[in-house]
């Protein structure tokens, strides 16, 4: 069961999932990973889900921002559900890596910002979650690492890239290689997280971040977080890719709208134009 083009009284109620609860609130669409007896761990489920609920995070223009949490305050998401893991070959890994890399990309590539607000652990697969989104807000409680190391096996949703892109070579070296979790404190100053509030106030903090980043021009923002991107993509450059984001914000009507409200001293009426 997956909404689609959600109707407008949708941002009233909230939807249950299999694995996920999903609501509307003003623009912000909250998932919350709904296992709470797994420390909301992730299966194929839970991926098939998200990856159901992120394609209509692309297409629905009722949806401006989202908010990924883990249900409870034990954990944001403990890992991926390693029973699922036995038995499997090497041709099997490697679909299973394959897996959590394109849902982790569509989180990282989505035109819309994608906020963790990351309440507990935040091991394995969860960091790595995580880490797709475009920052993070920790609750004084959360624990983030890669401890794959302790079953035999390693990051496989992209842990071992983002973690380097976020901390550093050697700082991610070390928590990759020994399993170390570090605390919200630890990831503040590493510059994992931006925030670390308490547990009471992670999804307020988040809130009032996207309410602010919502009244920005939307089709701007997409750029922002195209040519950020670009950084880390061996594929582009950067710099180019900047320019042509920034090119075509002069085609919308939100730029006229912008510029056009400066000029009037007024606020802008932005509509992903």
């Amino acid at each position: 069961m997956i909404y689609l083009n959600l109707p407008t009284n949708f941002i009233k109620n909230t939807t249950m999932l299999s694995t996920l609860l999903t609501e509307l609130k003003e623009g912000i669409l909250i998932i919350t990973i709904n296992r709470p007896d797994k420390l909301n761990a992730l299966n194929k489920t839970v991926l098939q889900e998200l990856n159901e609920v992120l394609d209509d995070v692309y297409i629905n223009n009722s949806i401006q921002s989202v908010i990924i949490t883990g249900s409870g305050t034990k954990s944001f998401v403990a890992g991926a559900d390693i029973s699922e893991f036995l038995g499997a070959g090497i041709e099997a890994g490697k679909a299973l890596a394959k897996k959590g890399q394109d849902l982790f990309f569509k989180i990282e590539n989505a035109p819309k910002p994608v906020v963790a607000c990351v309440n507990g652990f935040a091991l394995g697969g969860g960091c790595e979650l995580a880490m797709s989104c475009h920052f993070r807000i920790a609750s004084d409680n959360a624990k983030f690492g890669q401890p794959e190391v302790n079953l035999g096996i390693m990051p496989g949703y992209g842990g071992t890239q983002r973690l380097v892109q976020l901390i550093g070579k050697g700082r991610a070296m070390e928590l990759l290689m020994s399993a170390a979790m570090i605390d919200a404190t630890t990831a503040l100053q590493y510059g994992l997280v931006n925030y670390v509030v308490t547990p009471e106030t992670l999804l307020d903090k988040a809130i009032a971040v996207l309410t602010l980043i919502n009244s920005k021009a939307p089709l701007a923002v997409a750029g922002c977080i195209t040519a950020a991107n670009a950084v880390f993509n061996q594929d582009k450059n950067g710099f180019d890719t900047e320019a042509e984001e920034f090119g075509k914000c002069f085609g919308t009507a939100d730029m006229k709208e912008g510029t056009t409200a400066f000029l009037e001293k007024r606020k802008a009426v932005f509509q992903r134009k």
